[in-house]
């Protein structure tokens, strides 16, 4: 299974990647993350992806697709794998559909996570997150089950991204709706496309995510 998980900053599909992968025991692969790793364990492209950083210029579709591909070769992959955060273009869509059709892999699930702007900015301006261990939780939407005490770990130390406010917030939305949007009757046209509500419970949201899955 090879899914691929739309929709802008904050709408909650890292946390459904998340138990998604858990739950159905597939690999949650950010790009962001996959580049670093490849960097740090010098792979053949992660050797060139450095190079280029070093350079300060942005890392090419290719490199990511190799990237990409040196990833998912992996035996951990074999069950499948949830892809967040690429494609972002058609070309890169293109791409990486030629890429696993050499493999004899296809993508079998792309899922929108439909949001409403305005929603979704107060969402972002109320996240927070354990600083020991990463836990995500919401003004509105997750708040610790004891107050100032994470869920997961017991720690009481909690922090805010900076970035997580209305302009900054604003201006990442516009870039998904910009450049992200047009993939989506890509996808639509092969007929795995499926669009649910990015905002509701996430206990529903999961439901529906096992079920198209």
């Amino acid at each position: 299974m090879i899914m691929i998980l739309f929709g802008p900053p904050g709408c909650g599909k890292g946390t459904q990647a998340s138990l998604i992968a858990k739950n159905k025991n597939y690999i949650h692969l950010s790009t962001g993350d996959m580049l670093r790793e490849a960097v740090k364990n010098k792979t053949e492209t992660g050797i060139k992806a450095a190079s280029i950083m070093e350079q300060g210029k942005l890392v090419s579709d290719d490199v990511v697709i190799n990237i990409i591909k040196e990833r998912i070769e992996e035996k951990d992959c074999e069950h499948g794998v949830i892809l967040d955060g690429f494609p972002r273009t058609l070309s890169q869509a293109k791409e990486l559909d030629n890429m696993l059709l050499e493999n004899n892999m296809n993508v079998d699930l792309v899922i929108e996570f439909a949001v409403n702007d305005e929603i979704l900015l107060s969402r972002i301006e109320g996240r927070f997150s354990c600083s020991e261990c990463g836990s995500g939780y919401n003004d509105d939407t997750k708040m610790p089950l004891k107050e100032g005490i994470c869920d997961e770990c017991g720690s009481s130390n909690f922090i805010r991204r900076k970035d997580d406010n209305r302009e900054t917030a604003s201006k990442r939305l516009e870039s998904y709706n910009r450049e992200t949007l047009p993939l989506l009757p890509y996808y639509k046209d092969k007929e795995i496309l499926f669009s649910i509500n990015g905002l509701a419970n996430i206990e529903k949201v999961t439901n529906k995510i096992m079920s198209l899955i």
